[in-house]
């Protein structure tokens, strides 16, 4: 396999090449001509010598230098010939590491389609959040929670399917519900199609592995400060000590504070911390500690109602017909805080020159009060009684206000038409723990990979239900002119008032909503490397699932309900891989994922039903066929892919009451992918991806047969590209920027709704001092274009209007 700390010889006599890919430039520089230009900048470097034994981090940082220096070497008759070392790009993805004991390839090297967000790209843009950095790749969606449960936080899609309980760090599942800071991010990688093989139930789509900040060889302190548009006001800092030659801490921290830029009410404060050590760097045997914590105190935004004009073809958001952008629906006990405290510990250990062994284990703690209006423009008036209970219904329309002459009077319902959501404390803790190794030998002329183990976790939510006292009052809003002040209202404990807590068909109104679930799941794979250029890989995962979900206390007008659900579940996965070489891979691959009922247990209002508690899983199969190729010392990596993934027996969220149940719809997505990244030319570095995608849903309900699938766009591209003037002078400067693009969407599996475009332009400009400051400034929604962020059925949220940032940062 390759080594990735490996620097490349390359004479002086050979060539360099060079790619322009925005005009279709193409140059070619000699490695003469190169060297002469890097040294009239002054930036002869020594070579420096990689330790045979490394921590993957470290690595990875000199892997990605992109740096190059001239070095003497000896020849065969004794004289001296300079040579350039020339490492990998750091825009260059695809020689990023996964990161993940499963998965022990770079991306070059791993059979998937697999989009890296990587940390040069993150500085520029100024990333401050997992959703800003998931901007920057084809086929993510961003969701809202739905139904009584109202679950915001981080609500991803991949290719079109749920993504919710599918978000890791290092490998490990992540369980809570919140709005994830990016400040300990080293990168984000989406992990493209089924993935149950190797991360267990769930990842329809793909799989979003988050690799943390954890201690390097390299003593460094770094600080931020970023202030600008919406009163946005951030600090970061980053620390990185050895402490011995084999021991490292590092300490990384962030404060945020901002509204959001057009849209009234809303806003973020937050804090975080994650200290982490690594014992044993560079040894036999390692063992990381990772720490965080991250505390936020925000205001949901469940966007703006869509409307349907009558005669149209599709319903469309309310802002496309000129109520204002800024608008929110929400009143003065709209918040969402959460805390979160997850501690990490990884072991690697070197048993032999053919075994590694490795064990990772998490445990999370997750406290979260949210209370949250879902409006809608429904078709009926709801009542209440004294006691805050539903009591009949009036006819009316806000649609028919709104287009018939009479906007002025056009109401919405706060509570999404069905009583709802109310106020909920959330208290969750999850433990997870992966045993695994990995064993690499011949026999005869086959080289051998295997990777074998065993995973556990269990995951517990705790929901403590609240009312409101004056539902009546809280119910309704101005849809041209809403306030968030409803005299009189308040949230009381739901046994004083249980007529006023949601009323679910399961079990009627309930105060508390306990769910577990357990996964035991073992994982084989074996990479087989018949030929120097061929490479087959098989590999499965069994697990047994079991998940248990109760309704108790509150109104005893209908009994207390305790459901369960056990699943033994399956998922094999097949890839071809031809290598010509080390720098360019062609890949078939077939894999399948299971996604039970109950999986959902943090992130669903009802994860289990009556009705449905015995249903069959999920399930969903990939046929992928692409290549990879890293190309010019592998300063730019270029791929492709094109892909057909099917699901059956699609689970769905109600977009009303929340619950979670089995269709016998059968969906799929089919389409290509491409994508290029890395350095075009000396100091000009680009990233772009584009994806074409053909969804329909083939079998179910009758509405929706034949339909394009909710949430997937057929186009959708992203481009981001810099160039740096003089970067060894006292005149220095970086300029750059980027476009988003995604096409309009259907809300809906039955195409009856539509969000237009999307299209952002961002730029950036920043100068250095000198080695150790910095100042950027960077620009978001240039033109200020009205686009849409997360998306859900009957809603859409409006994206940030033009907005501008100042950042100064300090590196010692």
């Amino acid at each position: 396999m390759t080594d990735l700390s490996s620097s490349r010889q390359i004479p002086t006599s050979s060539f360099m090449f060079g790619l322009a890919m925005g005009w279709g430039t193409l140059s070619l520089l000699t490695g003469d001509a190169y060297a002469a230009s890097v040294a009239a900048e002054g930036q002869s470097l020594k070579n420096q010598k990689v330790p045979e034994a490394i921590d993957a981090s470290s690595k990875a940082t000199l892997a990605t230098s992109g740096k190059k220096g001239p070095h003497s070497a000896k020849q065969k008759d004794g004289s001296e010939a300079e040579e350039w070392v020339v490492t990998a790009s750091p825009m260059n993805t695809l020689r990023t590491p996964m990161g993940i004991s499963r998965m022990p390839h770079d991306a070059l090297h791993t059979p998937q389609t697999i989009n890296v967000v990587p940390q040069i790209l993150m500085q520029q843009q100024n990333v401050k959040s997992l959703d800003e950095a998931l901007k920057n790749v084809p086929g993510i969606t961003a969701s809202v929670g739905e139904g009584e449960g109202g679950m915001a936080g981080d609500q991803f899609l991949i290719r079109g399917f749920a993504a919710q309980n599918d978000i890791y760090e290092n490998g490990l599942r992540d369980f809570g519900v919140y709005t994830r800071d990016s400040f300990d991010y080293e990168n984000v990688a989406v992990i493209k199609g089924p993935s149950s093989q190797v991360f267990g139930n769930g990842t329809t789509g793909g799989a979003i592995n988050i690799t943390t900040k954890t201690p390097t060889l390299k003593n460094h302190i770094r600080a931020s400060f970023s202030g600008g548009s919406g009163q946005y006001y951030r600090g970061t800092l980053d620390f990185n000590r050895m402490l011995t030659d084999s021991i490292g801490i590092r300490i990384t921290g962030m404060g945020n504070e901002n509204n959001t830029v057009g849209r009234d009410y809303v806003y973020s404060h937050r804090w975080g911390i994650s200290p982490s050590i690594t014992f044993g760097m560079g040894k036999k045997l390692s063992y990381t500690l990772e720490y965080f914590h991250q505390t936020d105190n925000r205001v949901p935004d469940y966007g703006v109602p869509v409307l349907k004009k009558p005669g149209a073809a599709y319903g469309k958001p309310a802002t496309e017909y000129g109520v204002k952008r800024t608008n929110w629906y929400g009143t003065t006990f709209d918040q969402d805080n959460s805390s979160v405290d997850m501690l990490t510990g990884r072991l690697k250990w070197e048993a032999s020159p053919y075994v590694t062994v490795y064990n990772d284990t998490r445990g999370g703690l997750y406290s979260r009060y949210f209370s949250a209006s879902q409006e809608g423009c429904t078709s009926s008036q709801l009542s209440y009684n004294a006691s805050g209970g539903l009591k009949n219904g009036a006819a009316y329309n806000c649609n028919t206000d709104f287009f018939g002459g009479n906007a002025a009077a056009a109401k919405l319902s706060r509570t999404g038409g069905v009583f709802g959501p109310n106020p909920y404390q959330q208290n969750d803790w999850s433990v997870q723990n992966v045993l695994s190794a990995v064993a690499k030998f011949d026999t005869g002329s086959v080289k051998h990979e295997m990777i074998g183990g065993v995973d556990i976790m269990h995951v517990y939510d705790r929901r403590e239900n609240f009312a409101y006292n004056n539902a009546v009052a809280r119910q309704y809003v101005n849809l041209l002119d809403p306030s968030p002040i409803v005299p009189g209202l308040n949230v009381v404990n739901g046994s004083s008032m249980p007529g006023g807590l949601v009323n679910t068909a399961t079990a009627g109104q309930k105060k508390w909503k306990t769910g577990d679930a357990t996964d035991v799941g073992a994982f084989f794979s074996e990479q087989a490397q018949l030929a120097p250029w061929f490479s087959v890989r098989a590999g499965f995962r069994w697990d047994h699932w079991d998940t248990h979900y109760s309704m108790t206390g509150g109104s005893y007008a209908k009994p207390d309900v305790h459901m369960g659900q056990t699943q033994d579940t399956f998922n094999p996965n097949v890839s071809l891989m031809y290598t010509p070489d080390d720098h360019g891979m062609i890949y078939f691959n077939w894999s399948e994922s299971t996604t039970p009922l109950g999986l959902y247990v943090t992130n669903s209002s009802e994860p289990l039903n009556l009705k449905d508690q015995g249903s069959k899983p999920e399930r969903s199969r990939l046929y992928e066929l692409g290549a990879k190729y890293s190309a010019f010392h592998d300063r730019i990596g270029f791929a492709a892919s094109v892909f057909r993934l099917e699901k059956g027996n699609s689970i769905q969220t109600d977009p009303s009451s929340g619950t979670v149940t089995p269709t016998s719809d059968t969906q799929r997505n089919q389409g290509v992918e491409l994508s290029v990244s890395g350095m075009i030319m000396k100091n000009w570095n680009v990233i772009a991806t584009y994806a074409r995608y053909d969804s329909k849903t083939l079998s179910g309900t009758a509405t929706d047969v034949g339909k394009q699938v909710q949430y997937v766009p057929r186009n959708q591209a992203t481009v981001w590209t810099t160039y740096e003037i003089a970067p060894s002078k006292p005149y220095n400067f970086l300029v750059g920027g980027g476009m988003t693009w995604r096409e309009g969407v259907f809300l809906d599996n039955a195409n009856t709704a539509r969000v237009p475009a999307n299209v952002e332009f961002d730029a950036v400009v920043s100068h250095r001092f000198d080695q150790h400051w910095k100042v950027t400034m960077n620009g978001y929604n240039l033109a200020n274009r009205l686009n849409y962020g997360n998306l859900f059925s009957n809603r859409v949220t409006p994206s940030i209007g033009r907005a501008f940032l100042f950042n100064l940062a300090a590196d010692y």
